[in-house]
């Protein structure tokens, strides 16, 4: 008797199930799936991504339903369009035995003439992102005053993606007596004050514990310099050559970044962020559902809608400002009973997140070594041996083994291996037989802590109280314009009309370059490097930014510099680093502060790595 079955199924999704080869329910499943065919209740299920929830809620879902009428009777309500289109495609493999059967899904990035028309058709069920089923439902193009069953799936997401008043909104148009299902992976305060909002006690399922990562996954992070950040991840590719991965960024702008230098550096990646065109997300899930890109550089909420089940590692790139997200991340990987390794690569400045992240997913992290030239050298030597050796022979090959044979006729066995496989060898080893090594040693929290530790920078800035900041507001304020994480910047002291803050000083360049020329409500702001250790003077070592770049503009509180003074500084600044370069600053400056977006992905080449 096959497992499903006494769930309750009926015949047409058991004859679906049998075809996509599923054998044995998920924990979620088993617990979530005979509850909502026999009670009408709101549910409440806790589960990690990558374990069935979407069968969990769509099997009861479509058993339930009346397939003879053209009523909406389920709505869905997904975070994202790729997400919102996977679950749409899995309920009609799930129901293709039930005739008559029109799930629609409901999406940005695509004509919302056609989805209206699907939804006059008579779509029982309907798959929705948040603000086009606003949109349509403010338009009068759907109607769901008259569903039986709303799931919110990965409410969680929806919620940390600013959806509460869509959600809010749309819930308003359907009947009070609907069952509510809501499925996510974690458990923030923001999901309980929905699930209490909207539902009516609900049933709670919990698989694991709440925001705990799932077993099959390992943790591991990497400590290095942040300028290494880069040079690690290649590293960790070389050495796992038959990587199939998902690296996370935080922005969009890294997320592009990163994908491009990979693929100018002959590996085969791709980018998914919010600036591509549905088509082009299209085009790149699709390459990697194909493993035609073995590496996939993603942002959060984009990646929201990748379900492969054989990646074999989550990389971190970068850590999200928030742990919780951790968790998605690494449910990306160790799905379907498989395993998986999720990797961290941090800063000093960032060890601090990996204990926090560690009680939010109840696991440790193993500190691992990044690896040296020539053990990336050896793994990639063997496993080209072991290719080469599980290889099934060509037979077309015969007619030109005489060839091959008289050319090398004075070679023996050893010397031709040694040949062979020094083509790939010598690649690599040219490339890292002088690489330094990427591996630092951590900070005891006592050096971490002090004001006066030799790797933490504190700076002067020229705003404050007066300009409307508090010490939050002024965190909030760089850790956006700088794109840092939350523990990047610390120590914030706010003065009337200056500050200080500290970073890493390993963020000193980039700090000190960004606020170049760089304005707020109009006027320059300033950074310098101080000599203050939290005592709340305003002497410095150097100062940034230019009185002759201003003329005819007002002096910026803070700013007790005479103006020849400034000029002098700018003028030897400018010899230093020449025009060109002041002019690619100021350029990336007026890009920023008009926080223009990244150019559209486009298909970069191709070339050797280098």
């Amino acid at each position: 008797m096959n497992a499903f079955q006494k769930l309750g199924l009926d015949d047409n999704l058991l004859q679906a199930i049998a075809d996509l080869g599923f054998e044995t329910p998920s924990e979620v499943q088993e617990n979530s799936i005979p509850i909502l065919l026999e009670q009408e209740t709101d549910l409440v299920a806790l589960a990690q991504t990558g374990t069935g929830k979407t069968a969990a809620f769509g099997f009861p879902m479509l058993q339930k339903i009346n397939i003879d009428s053209r009523t909406t009777q389920g709505l869905i309500l997904s975070p994202t369009r790729e997400l919102c289109l996977q679950i749409a495609n899995e309920l009609k493999l799930y129901g293709k035995y039930y005739k008559g059967l029109n799930v629609t899904a409901i999406y940005g990035g695509a004509s919302i003439t056609e989805q209206a028309r699907e939804v006059k058709r008579g779509a029982q069920i309907i798959v929705a992102t948040p603000g086009r089923m606003k949109d349509m439902i403010s338009r009068r193009l759907v109607d769901i005053s008259k569903i039986e069953y709303a799931v919110l799936d990965e409410a969680d997401e929806m919620l940390n993606m600013g959806f509460y008043d869509d959600i809010t909104d749309i819930l308003s148009h359907t009947p009070e007596n609907k069952c509510t299902w809501l499925f996510s992976a974690t458990m923030p305060k923001e999901v309980a004050v929905i699930a209490k909002k909207f539902m009516d006690n609900p049933i709670e399922i919990t698989v694991g514990n709440k925001n705990e990562s799932t077993s099959q996954v390992s943790h591991e992070y990497y400590l290095v310099n942040a300028r290494d950040r880069y040079q690690a991840l290649k590293r960790l590719a070389d050495a796992n050559p038959d990587i199939f991965s998902v690296i996370f960024c935080r922005t969009k702008r890294d997320t592009q970044k990163v994908a491009e230098n990979l693929i100018e550096d002959g590996y085969s990646a791709g980018a998914l962020h919010g600036d591509l065109s549905q088509n082009q997300r299209d085009l790149v899930m699709k390459s990697f559902r194909n493993q035609q890109i073995q590496m996939l550089v993603a942002t959060d909420v984009a990646a929201r809608g990748i379900d492969v089940d054989d990646i074999t590692h989550v990389i971190n790139y970068q850590l999200p400002d928030e742990p919780e997200v951790y968790t998605h991340r690494s449910g990306r990987t160790g799905r379907a009973g498989k395993t998986g390794i999720s990797m961290v690569i941090v800063s000093k400045s960032e060890l601090r997140k990996i204990k926090t992240i560690e009680r939010v997913i109840k696991k440790e992290f193993v500190k691992k070594e990044i690896p040296d030239g020539m053990e990336i050298c050896e793994v990639q030597l063997m496993s080209l041996a072991n290719k080469i050796h599980n290889t099934e022979v060509n037979h077309e090959i015969d007619d030109y083994l005489s060839s091959i044979n008289e050319l090398f006729e004075d070679t023996s066995k050893d010397e031709l291996i040694k040949k062979f496989f020094s083509v790939e060898f010598t690649r690599f080893y040219n490339y890292y037989q002088k690489a330094k090594n990427l591996n630092i040693e951590a900070q005891h929290s006592s050096e971490k802590d002090s004001s006066s530790s030799a790797n933490s920078t504190r700076y002067f800035i020229n705003v404050g109280k007066k300009d409307g900041f508090d010490w939050m507001k002024l965190k909030d304020f760089l850790k956006e314009v700088l794109e840092l994480g939350r523990d990047d910047v610390f120590k914030v002291d706010v003065k009337d009309s200056f500050s200080f803050f500290n970073t890493e000083s390993e963020l000193t360049p980039k700090v000190l370059e960004f606020f170049t020329d760089f304005k707020h409500n109009g006027r320059f702001v300033n950074v310098e490097i101080s000599e203050d250790k939290g005592r709340g003077t305003s002497r410095s070592k150097r100062r940034r930014g230019a009185s002759s770049r201003r003329s005819g503009d007002s002096k910026p509180r803070g700013d007790r510099r005479s103006g020849n003074r400034s000029e002098r500084r700018s003028e030897s600044r400018s010899k230093r680093s020449g025009d060109s370069s002041n002019s690619n600053r100021k350029e990336r400056r007026s890009n920023i502060e008009k926080k223009s977006t990244e150019a559209s992905f486009s298909r970069p080449r191709r070339s050797r790595r280098k």
